[in-house]
């Protein structure tokens, strides 16, 4: 059977066609992708590659460690290497790349530390493929940043920009050569701000999403403007290759760490001298703090800024020089930041009342054990009722304690309440000093049924603060 169309039928079909072929055409006009053209244009002449060599003997103890290489690569590394048979008395020089940007047109160039570290010898290629040697201004392990210097004038430089105002989901792209293909440009959003990693305590990253592999390290981070927000370093990855999460260093700590080098050398960082640990909510109960928030002072070392400005173990640092500290690993970030010898006001939380002490911040030091003072992550493990015992003489010497008691036991009604584990040396109850088992007997006892109580002690030598529920009988 035939129907029949009317010719008001078809116009009325060739009008929707024409309005939705209409409505595609001005979509597609208008493309939700940004061009990047100009910005690449504008800033690649000011993008280098940065060489880096250093000589190595040829014992098999000085061959590249490939524990941490990904499978598919340690054959041909295998080939390669075997390939050389070298002599006994020859060295090699295998050869460490990465990126680099120029700061200013007589010649200054940053990079990452972890590019340059332990070289004897450093070039850089610029964008019209000329080399140049580089010496090498200064560097900060810290932040993961070193400065260059080659001998040129009228270099094309980089703005820098600031990350204060980025936003996550606001475009960014990378310039820089991984694998070494030169001036790569790979683009992404901003996924998000103030990230802080392992090991890191004196950078607030940038994570993003752009594609960032070896050979990236140390080259910029555009915004849309065209200027630079922060410095490609580090990758998350299981496999050895990109995965889709990429960390900048801010162009905030780029711009304090270039001056810093370029005048002096080498960089100055504050120092307060406590081991602290975060409030989660149990201790923020414990604490009379509404919600989880500041740093709580698990250990002040001796002769610290800290200790004669009359900090105690068990404040909770809420506000630092002005600022609010909402966590723990806010606090390192603010400290480090500080000028060397300046006086800070710190709000303290203190049994439960707010104090404010004047502190004078000196220059972090040197010292391997002090440079690897970083924020301490608390293993946690469910315990339960407690039973003590007093603690030896040679524990008190070795913690350098004046009292305390051990945990031998715990019974599993407190197993569902509290946090605690066997063979912790419990030092105080909320704040108040714990000379032996009968003292600790006699605290516990003299706490509410059901109420919460801080507890000071000492794991494996490491101070830890810890809330427990009190279940009296």
């Amino acid at each position: 059977m035939i129907k029949k169309v009317s010719l008001k039928n078809i116009l009325s079909i060739s009008t929707i066609f024409l309005v939705l072929l209409s409505y595609s055409n001005l979509s597609y006009s208008n493309p939700a992708f940004p061009n990047f053209t100009d910005v690449v244009e504008k800033n690649i002449p000011s993008v280098v590659i940065v060489h880096a060599k250093k000589r190595m003997s040829t014992s098999s103890g000085n061959m590249p460690d490939m524990r941490n290489m990904p499978d598919e690569f340690k054959p041909f590394l295998d080939k390669f290497f075997s390939d050389q048979q070298p002599n006994d008395n020859q060295k090699r020089q295998p050869p460490s790349f990465g990126s680099g940007f120029i700061l200013s047109s007589d010649g200054y160039i940053m990079t990452n530390n972890h590019v340059i570290s332990n070289s004897d010898e450093i070039k850089i290629t610029l964008s019209d493929q000329t080399e140049l040697n580089a010496v090498l201004v200064g560097t900060d392990p810290r932040s993961d940043l070193a400065l260059l210097k080659v001998e040129a004038t009228n270099l094309p430089v980089v703005s820098i920009g600031t990350s204060e105002n980025l936003k996550v989901g606001e475009w960014v792209l990378a310039i820089g050569s991984p694998f070494g293909f030169d001036h790569t440009v790979t683009a992404g959003i901003v996924s998000g701000k103030k990230r802080n990693l392992p090991n890191e305590s004196y950078v607030p990253y940038i994570q993003t999403d752009v594609a960032i592999n070896p050979g990236n390290s140390g080259g910029p981070l555009f915004n849309l403007n065209g200027d630079v927000v922060g410095v490609n370093a580090q990758i998350y990855t299981r496999s050895g290759g990109f995965m889709g999460v990429s960390f900048a260093i801010p162009a905030e700590t780029l711009t304090n760490v270039y001056n810093q080098l370029k005048n002096d050398g080498k960089v100055k960082r504050g120092w307060l001298g406590v081991f602290i640990q975060e409030v989660d909510q149990d201790l923020a109960k414990s604490f009379g703090l509404e919600k989880p928030k500041g740093a709580v002072i698990a250990k002040i070392l001796d002769n610290s800024p800290a200790q004669k400005a009359d900090f105690k173990q068990g404040d909770v640092i809420l506000m630092y020089n002005g600022k609010d500290v909402m966590r723990s690993k806010d606090l390192p970030l603010l400290v480090g930041s500080t000028s060397v010898n300046s006086t800070v006001k710190v709000k303290l939380l203190r049994n439960k009342r707010i104090i404010e002490k004047y502190v004078l911040i000196e220059e972090l030091p040197g010292d391997d054990t002090i440079a690897q003072m970083k924020e301490k992550k608390v293993e946690e493990t469910m315990i339960s009722g407690i039973t003590v015992s007093n603690i030896s003489e040679n524990t008190k010497k070795t913690l350098n304690l004046y009292g305390g008691v051990k945990v031998d036991k715990v019974s599993d009604e407190q197993l569902n309440n509290s946090k605690i584990q066997i063979n912790d040396i419990v030092t105080h109850i909320n704040n108040e000093p714990v000379y032996n088992a009968i003292d600790f007997d006699k605290k516990v006892k003299s706490l509410k049924n059901n109420s919460l109580a801080n507890l000071l002690v000492y794991r494996n030598t490491n101070p830890v603060y810890l809330a427990i529920k009190i279940l009296n009988d």
